[in-house]
């Protein structure tokens, strides 16, 4: 362990070189980035932790499986060059590698009737950096462009932080500042329905201020995209379980925690065992199961944060469609597409990714369905799958993949403290000041494993 001397017990001494600390270990529940960055950072403060994570895997929404010979992401993840605190938890997984980072913004944007704009930045200090962008994005008229200009200019002079901006909608704030039904749908829809997952008109104003603000209108590099290069259950599994036990925390998949009880103490699989303090690093709504009511008065409200879904359609043709490794498009339910062709593993051919966010309409559709629909739309988007053949389609679902982010959402985002000593909470869903994203669940682990590492101080001092 760094950092500080594992304490030894009585029955202990008379076993030279094999100290035993006396110390139970801290209790992280729920093994998604939240729980992995909690764990990681206290094993690395000498702290004894178990990870404990019902499924037999980590990484939470994140994940990967086998379908056919592929190696298939459940869904396509990306994160910005300001999402400081994942990529620094990237580096201690060694992942950083295993990534790619845009030196520049750059985004391709596929409209109807063969048209298309480029969305890349300059560098410029911002926010004019993205002037030039706006100035020359085709799939706007002068006027529009005009229009998007300044209503990125009103954006940039709000403060996310402020509780107003959670009682209302981005959607009516567009609609106020003169925000067309063309720049909605070619600027504002395509990038915020993708980093909120919840409709414009259904999103707070808060959280889209957020991510237009830190992303768009911050620093010049903020918003240059970074995209895995390997399979996120490599990523977000085996790494992190491999730099977990190299700091001296423990794993344990598919144990489930099924209570927590004072002392505190946590009931895995039907025993109880004792921890020095807990993490709850799960979703909301797991999490409002098994905090217990005077931990946590507020615990209740957690179910109407909701959630939003997202799902995946997974497309392979016998022949490369697509030439960019990513794309945007505007008019079509294909929202966003990600050549996943070597990630997976693919020989011949192209895989491609469609994420696809706010999927209300999607996600209890058949398969066969949503296969009618998206294969024309990705032959309209790509004239080239014209004459390919599809030799897989398949759509991953995830239910529940964010909260949804509605006006007074920001409301119920309970910190990461509660009334319990020692019981604490991380995960994005809590008041991290980002949206739910990689980033924000990062930020709360980070912070919980700060308010841990606070209370065994204090403990120490006391005892």
């Amino acid at each position: 362990m760094r950092g500080r001397p594992a304490p030894r017990t009585g029955a202990d001494d008379t076993l030279p070189g094999r100290p035993v600390t006396t110390i139970a270990p801290v209790a992280v529940v729920g093994g998604g980035l939240a729980g992995i960055t909690a764990a990681l950072a206290l094993a690395e403060g000498g702290y004894p932790v178990t990870l404990y994570e019902a499924r037999p895997r980590l990484g939470g929404a994140t994940y990967s499986f086998q379908r056919g010979g592929l190696t298939v992401d459940n869904g396509q993840h990306v994160f910005l060059r300001c999402c400081t605190a994942y990529r620094g938890l990237l580096e201690r997984l060694g992942g950083t590698a295993r990534v790619g980072l845009q030196s520049r913004f750059d985004v391709r944007v596929l409209g109807t009737a063969g048209r298309s704009g480029r969305l890349r930045r300059t560098a410029l200090p911002g926010p004019l950096h993205f002037v030039p962008a706006l100035a020359g994005y085709r799939l706007l008229g002068p006027g529009d462009r005009l229009q998007a200009l300044r209503g990125s200019l009103a954006l940039s002079r709000l403060d996310p932080a402020d509780p107003a901006l959670d009682t209302m909608t981005f959607g009516s704030w567009l609609a106020a500042h003169g925000q067309r039904d063309p720049v909605r749908e070619a600027l504002w829809d395509l990038l915020a329905v993708a980093a909120l997952n919840t409709g414009v008109d259904e999103a707070a104003l808060g959280p889209a201020v957020k991510v237009f603000k830190t992303a768009l209108l911050g620093r010049t590099d903020a918003a240059d995209l970074g995209i895995p290069l390997v399979p996120l259950g490599e990523l977000h599994d085996t790494a992190a379980r491999a730099a977990i036990a190299r700091r001296g925390g423990t794993v344990r998949l598919a144990a489930k925690v099924t209570a927590i009880e004072p002392g505190p103490a946590v009931v895995v699989d039907g025993v109880r065992t004792r921890a020095s303090a807990v993490v709850v690093a799960t979703r909301h709504e797991q999490a409002a199961k098994l905090v217990p009511p005077g931990a946590a008065p507020g615990r209740d409200g957690w179910s109407a944060l909701d959630a939003s879904p997202i799902i995946n359609v997974h497309v392979v043709y016998d022949r490369p469609v697509m030439r960019m490794p990513f794309v945007a498009v505007t008019g079509s339910p294909v929202q966003w597409v990600f050549d996943k062709t070597r990630v997976a593993g693919l020989g011949e051919g192209q895989y491609l990714a469609v994420s696809v966010s706010v999927a209300d309409t999607w996600i209890d559709r058949p398969t066969a369905d949503i296969r009618k629909v998206f294969a024309p739309a990705l032959r309209s988007v790509f004239p080239a799958a014209h004459e390919a053949r599809m030799t897989d389609f398949f759509v991953t679902r995830e239910r529940r993949a964010t909260f949804r982010q509605g006006p007074g959402s920001g409301a119920l985002r309970p910190q990461g403290t509660t009334r319990w000593p020692g019981l604490y909470l991380a995960g994005a869903w809590t008041d991290t000041g980002w949206p739910d994203t990689m980033e924000g669940a990062v930020r709360s682990g980070l912070h919980a494993a700060s308010l841990v590492r606070h209370h065994m101080r204090h403990q120490e001092s006391v005892s």
